[in-house]
């Protein structure tokens, strides 16, 4: 049984994808994980870029990948907000 990917969060910053310099085949929004990469297992080799930047050099499964992981954090975010209590106006 594998245990479940975690991540470090990274600030928001203008650079918000994480994408693994050793593979070049991994991005991630706003967090990095940890350990290692989880593709080619190197440590330490995340460096920011804008969906811009990505989209001028990266391959079209890598921007594929930055696109979905935008969407996803998005997503997340949005249920975790509606799934916070409403407090009852008095």
């Amino acid at each position: 049984m594998t245990s479940p990917q975690t991540f470090w969060p990274v600030s928001h910053r203008d650079d918000d994808f994480w994408v693994c310099m050793s593979c070049l085949g991994e991005v991630y929004y706003r967090k990095v994980p940890m350990p290692d990469c989880p593709s080619c297992h190197g440590v330490s080799t995340y460096e920011g870029f804008t969906l811009e930047a990505v989209r001028d050099w990266g391959t079209e499964d890598l921007i594929a990948k930055a696109i979905a992981a935008k969407q996803a954090s998005v997503a997340d975010q949005s249920s975790v907000e509606s799934a916070a209590p409403v407090e009852a106006a008095d």
